[in-house]
């Protein structure tokens, strides 16, 4: 892995500590429970991503869709603003690609904001097609969904 990043399936307590440390999530504070009530009862991805031990990414997903494993939602993502470009989201996300296609899953699905840029250029530059936007008031927040085969 680039920079002895290491990636490592886990628990959400140990997602939720990088969560903190991401400045687009700063704005919010979700509970454990929050977490554990979106993926209720489906098949579920937790890793993190390790620098020299340290928790520095994480990324959970989830068969939110339930339609007979055709696809997998990377549901949050997130890398602590001193580690970026390292490689940790790319290890996450290669780990979560490498997974969902051996659960069988035909498709990996992810759905970001307008604002994020440095997100919607990694998906584009990952081979993450544009699926849909969903409008907001703002331009800026309009949620765009994007899609990656796996086959």
């Amino acid at each position: 892995m680039e920079n002895n990043i290491i990636i490592k399936e886990t628990i959400l307590e140990k997602a939720l500590k990088v969560h903190k440390n991401v400045p687009e999530f700063e704005d919010t504070n979700p509970s454990k429970e929050i977490f554990e009530n979106r993926y209720q009862n489906a098949e579920k991805l937790i890793i993190v991503a390790y620098y020299q031990q340290k928790p520095i990414g994480y990324m959970i997903g989830y068969d939110k869709f339930r339609d007979n494993k055709e696809n997998f939602y990377c549901w949050m993502a997130g890398v602590d603003f001193r580690y970026r470009r390292m490689g940790a989201l790319k290890g996450l996300m290669k780990y979560q690609e490498d997974w969902a296609r051996e659960k069988g899953y035909q498709n990996l699905r992810i759905k970001t904001r307008n604002n994020r840029r440095e997100m919607l250029s990694f998906l584009v530059k990952n081979k993450f097609y544009f699926v849909s936007v969903e409008g907001q008031e703002k331009i800026e927040n309009n949620r765009i969904n994007l899609v990656k085969k796996l086959n």
